[in-house]
C-alpha cells in the first residue's frame, strides 16, 4: 500500500484475544480444582469442568480441544474418587457428560477451522479482485501527490460502490472518483464497468467531455450485453479531473458529484460548478453537453475529491459532518496524514458508525 493510503477491510483476530482464548480453558480447570478442594463437603464444583472443552473449541485445534476434554475428565475423576464420600454412579455420570461435551466441542472446533480456512481463501480472492478492480493509487503521478482514503461499508468487504482511478497520460494526469447508486454486489459490478471504460479511454479521449461520454457509452454497452444485470438500472455520480504537467490549473467535470474542495494557502472552498452534468446512465434524459470548470492549481495547492459517504455522515442530531470546516483545520497537516485524520473523525462523528462506502482522494500539486 503506498504512503498516504488508508483502507478499511477485514482484520485478523488480535493476537492478544487468541492468547486469552487459549489460556482460558486451562484457567477454568485450575480454578475449578482449587474451588473444589477448598469447598465444604456438601459443595461440589467439578461439574464446571465441562466449560473447559467448550471454551477450547473457540481457539484450539480439534486435537487440542480433545486433549482439554481428556484432562478435564481426568481431573473430574480424580476429584470424585478423592472426596470424603465418593459416589461412583455420580462420578460415572459426570464422566459421560464430560465425554459428550468434549465430542461436541471437537465437532465445533472442526467446523470453526473449516470456516476460517474458507474465509482465508475468500479473503485472498477478494484481495486479488481488489488489486484488479481498485488498484492502489501510486503516491506520485506527474506533478501531483495522491493520498487515498477508501472504506467499504459492507462488513468484511474490500470493495464497495465507490471507485477511483488516476492515470498519467501524455501531458498530464487524469483522475476519476465516483459513487454508484446503492450498495452490494450490483454496485461493485457497475463500478467495475466504469473503471474498465475509464482505463480503456483515458489515453485516447481528447478532453474530459469525451472521456465522460466514453463512460456513458461503456455502461450502455454493458447493459445491452447483459440486460438482466443490475448495472443496467443503476446510475453513478462521477467527478473527472485533469491536471496538466505544464499549466498551473486543474480542469474538472462533474456528473452529479459533490463538488471537490480546493485549498489555496489557508483558503478552502468548493470548486464552483456552474453547469454540472447528470450522473452517468441518466444523461440520456437530458441531451446536453458537458461543461468543464478550470481553476488555478499552483504548487502547494490541494484538491480533495470525496464521495457522499464523507459529506453525508451524520451525528446523533442528524447534523452533517462539517468537511469544509475540518479541511480548514488541516491546512498545515502533511497530505499523507489527512486520510487518517478524516477516517478517524468520520468514525467518531457518525452516530451508528460509518454505514456508507467512503472514498476520498487528496491531490497535492508539487513542483
Amino acid at each position: 500500500m503506498p504512503s498516504g493510503a488508508h483502507r478499511g477491510g477485514p482484520r485478523a483476530r488480535p493476537r492478544k484475544q487468541i492468547v486469552i482464548g487459549r489460556v482460558l480453558p486451562v484457567l477454568v480447570m485450575a480454578v475449578t480444582v482449587v474451588a473444589d478442594l477448598l469447598a465444604a463437603n456438601e459443595e461440589r464444583y467439578d461439574r464446571l469442568l465441562g466449560a473447559a472443552p467448550a471454551l477450547a473449541a473457540v481457539t484450539w485445534s480439534v486435537r487440542g480441544t480433545v486433549l482439554i476434554g481428556v484432562v478435564a475428565m481426568a481431573l473430574g475423576a480424580l476429584l470424585g474418587v478423592t472426596s470424603e464420600d465418593p459416589f461412583f454412579p455420580v462420578i460415572a455420570a459426570n464422566m459421560v457428560a464430560l465425554a459428550a461435551v468434549t465430542v461436541a466441542a471437537a465437532w465445533v472446533s472442526r467446523a470453526r477451522l473449516r470456516y476460517e480456512r474458507d474465509l482465508r481463501e475468500v479473503t485472498a480472492v477478494a484481495e486479488v479482485v481488489q488489486r484488479v478492480v481498485l488498484r492502489p493509487l501510486p503516491p506520485r503521478l506527474g506533478p501531483v501527490d495522491l493520498h487515498l482514503l477508501y472504506v467499504a461499508a459492507a462488513a468484511k468487504a474490500r470493495i464497495g460502490g465507490d471507485f477511483y482511478e488516476a492515470v498519467h497520460v501524455p501531458g498530464g494526469v487524469r483522475i476519476m472518483l465516483g459513487d454508484v447508486q446503492g450498495k452490494g454486489l450490483g454496485a461493485v459490478e457497475t463500478a467495475s464497468v466504469l473503471l474498465g471504460s475509464f482505463r480503456a479511454a483515458v489515453d485516447e479521449a481528447p478532453d474530459l467531455p469525451a472521456l465522460a461520454d466514453r463512460l456513458e457509452e461503456g455502461l450502455g454497452r454493458y447493459a445491452a450485453w447483459d440486460p438482466d444485470s443490475d448495472a443496467a438500472e443503476r446510475f453513478a455520480t462521477v467527478v473527472l479531473v485533469e491536471i496538466p504537467d505544464d499549466e498551473a490549473v486543474a480542469r474538472l467535470l462533474s456528473c452529479g458529484h459533490p463538488a471537490p474542495l480546493l485549498q489555496h494557502g489557508a483558503d478552502v472552498r468548493p470548486v464552483p460548478f456552474s453547469d454540472p452534468s447528470l450522473p452517468v446512465n441518466l444523461s440520456a434524459l437530458l441531451d446536453s453537453g458537458h461543461h468543464v470548470e478550470e481553476v488555478p492549481f499552483v504548487v502547494g495547492d490541494r484538491l480533495l475529491l470525496y464521495t457522499d459517504g464523507v459529506s453525508e455522515t451524520r451525528d446523533r442530531d442528524g447534523t452533517f459532518y462539517p468537511l469544509e470546516e475540518r479541511m480548514r483545520h488541516w491546512v498545515d497537516e502533511p497530505g499523507a496524514r489527512v486520510p487518517t485524520l478524516l477516517h478517524d473523525e468520520l468514525t467518531a462523528y457518525a452516530d451508528h458508525g460509518v454505514d456508507d462506502d467512503v472514498a476520498a482522494v487528496l491531490v497535492v500539486r508539487q513542483p
